[in-house]
């Protein structure tokens, strides 16, 4: 028997257009980093590895993925437009998801943090 998918609610709660997003989303990471599971932290979907790397959530004009990435350099100055007062990433939802994006920033974090 397989467990119960813990981000399943915080989905189905979702509008079936965000419900998409945030489902390619979690695909892309989970792609990047096949060892991670799914959990649920601070009421948002996010992913573990050892502890929790990777959070999103859909907001009234955006996807939040948390927490900021600090690595690589590169990486941290591709993603300035999306990058909130905080480091945050908030990508609006008027604009194409940069899915190839968000799945080397799972990957970073998942360095940073999935210990």
């Amino acid at each position: 028997m397989t467990a119960p998918d813990p981000h399943a609610d915080y989905l189905a709660r979702q509008p079936e257009e965000i419900r998409a997003l945030l489902e390619a989303i979690r695909s892309e990471a989970e792609g990047r980093v096949p060892d991670a599971t799914r959990c649920m932290a601070y009421q948002m979907p996010a992913l573990r590895k050892g502890r929790v790397f990777f959070y999103f959530a859909a907001f009234r004009k955006h996807i939040g993925i948390y927490p900021p990435v600090q690595e690589p350099a590169a990486l941290v100055e591709e993603l300035a437009p999306w990058r909130g007062p905080k480091g945050n990433l908030a990508f609006p939802l008027k604009d194409p998801l940069p899915l190839e994006l968000i799945g080397r920033v799972a990957e970073a974090l998942a360095g940073q943090y999935g210990k």
